[in-house]
């Protein structure tokens, strides 16, 4: 690969951990803080596939917010990700294409890890500072 383009990959982080933010604006705080908590867990003990795995079987509608922003984080890599159109292609999508090599694999692990801390912190100042997002201005 010969692409001199530099990505930003924090900025790319800090945009779709500002998006999940924004688009569960109607939700408690505190159920998305748990949520992306949760599956920031998952993602540092056991990996992203198993962190894709419980947001879809066990936090279905915040965690279906969550997973559409990593998968459109993943997208916007530099590799080609195609973002499955329905959810019985996410996981071959990740255990095909994400997690075959693994180079990408620790890359991607990382912006996503990232991103998830990015979007808990922006659940914590929702909780404490009133409905308005970060970066959001009434």
């Amino acid at each position: 690969m010969t692409n001199t383009t530099s990505i930003n990959l924090d900025y790319l982080a800090a945009k779709y951990a500002q998006t999940i933010i924004q688009k569960t604006k109607d939700k408690k705080a505190s159920d998305i803080e748990n949520t992306i908590t949760k599956a920031l867990g998952v993602l540092q003990e056991d990996g992203v596939y198993a962190c894709f795995l419980y947001l879809l079987a066990r936090e279905k509608e915040n965690g279906a917010v969550v997973v559409d922003e990593m998968l459109n984080l993943l997208s916007s890599l530099p590799f080609g990700w195609q973002k499955p159109t329905n959810n019985s292609e996410i996981l071959p999508f990740i255990s095909e294409q994400v997690t075959k090599d693994l180079d990408r694999l620790l890359l991607a692990r990382e912006v996503l890890e990232q991103m998830l801390i990015y979007a808990r912190y922006g659940a914590k100042a929702r909780d404490k500072g009133g409905s308005e997002a970060p970066g959001e201005s009434s």
